[in-house]
């Protein structure tokens, strides 16, 4: 599908109606895509409870990666869990690395996240990414334009080089407000880090509270000035970064 075409396509999603407008990009997911050609790879924040409750209501067995890069915090598998229990339906494959934390170790050194951050995030969720979805036409992704500069202008179709697909972000015009009040309208099960003052949640050893407004991404990766992992950026500096 061409770059002219997602547009047209994404334009006609609407975006006064943020509920009627995430639920009419994902029907028009899973009518267009078969299920083994779309998967929702989730990190299980605070928009994957708004896009998981979203996608219940149209594929009750949806296909959701995680990426389990084996430094995750307890309570994001706990919430893992909960998500489990209220949606049991749901196929969650916890995806891992091809490397353990003691190979990892092995190959790189201890603690390759402080020395290289850009390569661990290569090893352990980027190329699992790449493992989960060969062969798929499609990915949903919880995005949102507010989240910081750069996905400011991701739209809820994005032609995805790097994974050589269609990149799907139906949540791209909520606002963090907008998420919290569907979790607490719904009473979804959430992670218990973002009372903690975590707005963005992944790998504890990268992640830490912030405690000013603005840009929720400034907890990750603190004095690196690395704001993304990796899944969400173009191929040209993804390969520059883990030269």
């Amino acid at each position: 599908m061409a770059n002219g075409e997602l547009q047209r396509l994404a334009e006609s999603f609407g975006a006064e109606d943020l509920l009627k407008g995430a639920g009419k990009v994902l029907e028009w997911a899973y009518r267009t895509y078969e299920p083994d050609q779309i998967v929702y790879a989730s990190s299980f924040g605070a928009e994957a409870m708004v896009l998981i409750d979203l996608l219940t209501e149209i594929k009750k067995d949806a296909h959701i990666v995680f990426l389990d890069t084996g430094l995750h915090f307890p309570e994001t598998y706990e919430v893992i869990e909960a998500v489990e229990a209220r949606y049991p339906a749901l196929r969650i494959e916890r995806k891992l690395p091809s490397l353990t934390l003691d190979e990892q170790m092995e190959r790189h050194g201890s603690a390759l996240w402080k020395r290289e951050p850009d390569t661990c995030c290569h090893i352990r969720k980027v190329l699992p990414l790449q493992e989960a979805l060969a062969g798929k036409k499609a990915w949903i992704s919880g995005l949102r334009r507010e989240q910081s500069l750069s996905r400011s202008k991701t739209a809820f179709l994005n032609e995805d080089a790097k994974f050589n697909n269609i990149k799907i972000c139906p949540l791209i015009h909520w606002t963090w407000d907008d998420v919290w009040y569907y979790i607490k309208e719904k009473e979804l099960p959430y992670n218990s880090l973002h009372d903690q003052g975590y707005p963005s949640i992944g790998c504890f050893p990268c992640t830490q509270p912030v405690s000013s407004e603005g840009d929720s991404r400034e907890g990750r990766w603190q004095g690196s000035g690395k704001t993304e992992c990796g899944l969400h950026v173009q191929e040209e500096k993804d390969q520059q970064d883990t030269k």
